[in-house]
């Protein structure tokens, strides 16, 4: 009987060695309830390690967008420890919430306005001790926008990054500028905002990164209701992997 491999012919060592990473990953949806989630905390401790935000004495970043009800917000786990966070709202016509367009209200709006919508990731923070042991940490946290780009059905996935990160976007995502700087909320660095059209990227990073893919399943719980009262989700690539080869098979 022949064996079929768990990620596709010409898979570079890297995309190999963040498979065999996310066999030690958990993913965690944080409620709005959770006022004082640890999550917060690491966004609290991450900004202020770089002097981005003032003091608090909650020790903890948390904002009105953390309430809406196109957000969903995510811890990382590694070995069950938490290395870092991401924040996602899924802006459309219907609920156009989104601390992006809070800075470029024109630019955004006009996506909407002509029926698209997009993924805004946001709070992306992680663990200073994580982030120097696992240098790959940004394509494990990113994993959770590109799966919901997926569910959603999204048509743009933007991103509002330090000009100094834009490269990174360009590179994995193929990003192209929207709009220039600006800032916002309390932090003090400035952003560029970038944007990916998801019916072009999303097969391309797939095929490419074959750690970014999931299943049906894995989505469903993790952007779904049933995902409020699940701790925590391990990563599905192997299994969409084998059934995307299973599927060429055929």
């Amino acid at each position: 009987m022949s064996t079929v491999s768990s990620a596709p012919t010409g898979t570079s060592q890297f995309a190999l060695t963040l498979i065999d990473l996310l066999d030690r990953v958990q993913y965690r949806r944080v409620t709005p309830s959770e006022q004082l989630d640890p999550v917060y905390r690491l966004r609290y401790e991450a900004y202020r390690r770089e002097e981005f935000i003032p003091v608090n004495s909650q020790r903890i970043t948390r904002d009105a967008y953390d309430d809406a009800a196109n957000c969903y917000c995510f811890g990382v786990y590694i070995d069950d420890r938490l290395v870092s966070s991401i924040r996602l709202h899924i802006a459309t016509q219907g609920d156009p919430t989104s601390p992006s367009r809070a800075i470029w209200p024109d630019v955004l709006g006009d996506i909407l306005d002509k029926g698209g919508s997009y993924i805004d990731p946001s709070r992306f923070t992680a663990d200073h001790e994580a982030s120097l042991a696992f240098p790959a940490l940004p394509y494990l946290t990113l994993r959770m926008a590109v799966m919901a780009c997926e569910h959603f059905k999204a048509t743009y996935c933007i991103s509002s990054v330090r000009p100094e990160h834009a490269p990174f976007y360009k590179r994995v995502f193929g990003s192209t500028q929207l709009a220039g700087e600006g800032y916002w909320g309390e932090l003090t660095f400035p952003v560029c905002l970038y944007a990916s059209y998801i019916p072009v990227m999303y097969p391309r990073v797939i095929s490419r990164y074959p750690f970014f893919d999931s299943t049906p399943e894995e989505r469903a719980i993790l952007f779904g209701p049933a995902a409020q009262a699940i701790a925590a989700i391990t990563p599905t690539a192997r299994q969409a992997q084998r059934l995307r080869q299973l599927e060429t098979q055929d």
